[in-house]
């Protein structure tokens, strides 16, 4: 697949512009007093150079909506089992000659987190560098790319994003030049507040390349008059409402940074040769053999330069609110997030339905992946044999050529194949992680039933869904969440199920525990940890099978806010103050 390459140099005082979406600041306030100290080590040399490959059949994607000269049989897919999707990963390491490389295969064990753009930052010299693409960690990297970026220092990033030409320039991680230097950052989160930000910032002369609510932290970063730098970051983070887990680079600096509530994972691990490592999950610290000590905590500022790793607290934290649908499906089951093991999470929910939703069955099977576990522990704690009723293909775009003559729910036939040999005149129970919308539960129960199940159970893993996600998760809105429009025996009859059941809200909570309170379960009780203002941006594309999804998803997908809004009082941020557990 070809690919489009550039390079672009910048002095220390101009800003870049370039695919990594760099910040271009219209009027730049008046220069403060310089100190020696103040002055890039690189004055002189260029401090930020990217590379980016756009392959143009990644970008025309085959959106069904488009106007194309393809094939008219041409099928668009979004059929990704009617889920909600995670926005990114994030990963850094400071202190490793193979920054970059490590970074790269951390990136590769957080790919299920992103799977539409990718882009790795290392620092060498002085000098910022920078490659991303569009595409999957293995098509956007290869050896040529990576020799692009040595360095002991880096951050990368995966991530959804929106489907058209404007994929490219939302793929971070972004890197920014201001007066002083140069700084990358990588978030995994969405900002609830990025609307009144933004046009706060526009009104002042900013200008933005990008759509994503990532631009507006580099903003907020030049336009601060903090010093030290890091202290520039703390100042940006007080203005952010809603969930950011960040990583950023500067040319001395490795920053991880943690919002108050905690909404999204990030952890912090340590190699044997010394190298500091942060990543959305503990998966990608195994992959490059990085022992897991801690997480960030909410409201942490974690900075590690030559001097080791300094720990400050952003601001004091409220009740922490951790993403409870980590541990139901976006997590991989072998990481501890959130100090819990994921994989134990799913198998208990598979059991707390095998107790309170029982029901006379032949065989358990679930809908992969993500169900897998879950089965497990409903098989497990009902005595009852687990099998593979459903095979998933791993091999399947998201574009492919339909015969002339329509299949009925082709997508989902393409990606998942029952086994007749399991299925054939039993009584089947099978487990999900979730029900979205429902359309692809409906022709899942249907391609059971066509492979000879005599009975169809479904049992999911996780509480009904009935709001949509402000904090990085890509959700309906709610009118289009089925949850939210009918009750569970309307869901039944919809999607043609003998039975269906839920696992029930206050078995998950008692499940939890002590912990139950340091969770958010916003999208299970639309009760809102941070209230969104105004209107917030859609994150990503819209989910399903591409059947509800509307071209307004591409740039717009604006999202209502919630109107019994109710004012977070900001507390203010003290260097002396240790963020505690």
């Amino acid at each position: 697949m070809a690919a489009a390459t550039t390079t672009t140099k910048i002095a220390a005082a101009t800003a870049s512009a370039s695919s990594s979406s760099a910040l271009r600041l219209s009027s730049p306030p008046p220069p403060p007093r310089f100190f020696p100290s103040m002055l890039p080590k690189t004055l002189g040399k260029p401090l930020h150079m990217t590379s980016s490959k756009n392959p143009i059949s990644d970008i025309v994607s085959g959106y069904r909506n488009l106007p194309t000269n393809t094939d008219s049989n041409a099928f668009y897919s979004d059929d990704d089992d009617d889920k909600p999707r995670e926005e990114c990963g994030v990963v850094g390491i400071y202190g490793d000659p193979e920054a970059a490389r490590l970074s790269y295969l951390a990136l590769h064990a957080l790919q299920h987190r992103g799977q539409e753009g990718a882009g790795i930052v290392a620092l060498h010299d002085g000098v910022l560098q920078s490659v991303t693409g569009v595409g999957l960690v293995s098509e956007v990297f290869n050896e040529s790319k990576l020799a692009q970026l040595p360095g002991d220092v880096a951050i990368g990033h995966v991530r959804y994003s929106t489907a058209g030409s404007s994929m490219l320039k939302n793929v971070q991680p972004f890197v920014a030049g201001y007066r002083f230097g140069s700084v990358g950052v990588a978030h995994n989160g969405n900002l609830v507040n990025y609307q009144a930000l933004r046009a706060e910032l526009e009104d002042n002369g900013s200008i933005f390349n990008t759509t994503s609510d990532t631009e507006v932290v580099l903003h907020l970063i030049a336009t601060s008059k903090a010093r030290p730098f890091f202290l520039r970051i703390v100042e940006a983070c007080e203005r952010l409402e809603g969930a950011y887990s960040m990583v950023f680079l500067t040319e001395d600096k490795l920053v991880a940074v943690r919002d108050p509530f905690g909404f999204r994972p990030l952890v912090m691990g340590r190699r044997s040769n010394g190298a500091v490592v942060f990543a959305s999950e503990t998966c990608a610290l195994d992959l490059i053999e990085a022992t897991y000590e801690r997480e960030v905590l909410p409201g942490e500022v974690l900075v590690v330069d030559k001097d080791g790793v300094s720990s400050l607290c952003l601001m004091p934290h409220p009740e922490p609110k951790s993403c409870i649908f980590e541990h139901i499906y976006f997590a991989l089951p072998n990481s501890v997030v959130f100090g819990r093991s994921v994989y134990e999470s799913r198998r208990a929910f598979g059991e707390i339905l095998a107790t309170e939703a029982p029901v006379d069955c032949d065989v358990v099977i679930a809908v992969p992946d993500s169900g897998v576990v879950a089965a497990l522990g409903y098989a497990g704690k009902a005595g009852v044999p687990f099998q593979q009723g459903l095979i998933r293909s791993h091999y399947v775009g998201r574009t492919f050529i339909e015969p002339s003559q329509k299949i009925r729910d082709f997508g989902v036939k393409l990606k998942l194949s029952p086994v007749r040999a399991v299925l054939e005149g039993k009584r089947v129970v099978v487990v999900d992680d979730s029900i979205v919308r429902g359309t692809t539960s409906s022709k899942i129960v249907r391609l059971l039933k066509e492979a000879g199940a005599k009975e169809v159970h479904m049992r999911i893993a996780s509480p009904p869904i009935i709001g949509s996600c402000y904090y990085g998760v890509d959700t309906p809105s709610p009118e289009e969440l089925i949850s939210n429009r009918m009750s569970v025996e309307e869901i039944r009859e919809y999607i043609g199920s003998d039975s269906l059941a839920f696992l029930p809200f206050d078995s998950l909570t008692r499940l939890l525990g002590d912990d139950s309170p340091n969770f958010c379960y916003a999208c299970f009780s639309g009760k809102y940890p941070v209230e969104p203002t105004g209107k917030v941006k859609r994150v990503g594309d819209f989910l399903d099978d591409g059947l509800s999804g509307s071209m307004e998803s591409i740039e717009g997908g604006w999202i209502p806010g919630n109107r019994s809004q109710k004012e977070v009082k900001k507390l203010p941020w003290k260097h002396e103050v240790q963020c505690s557990s």
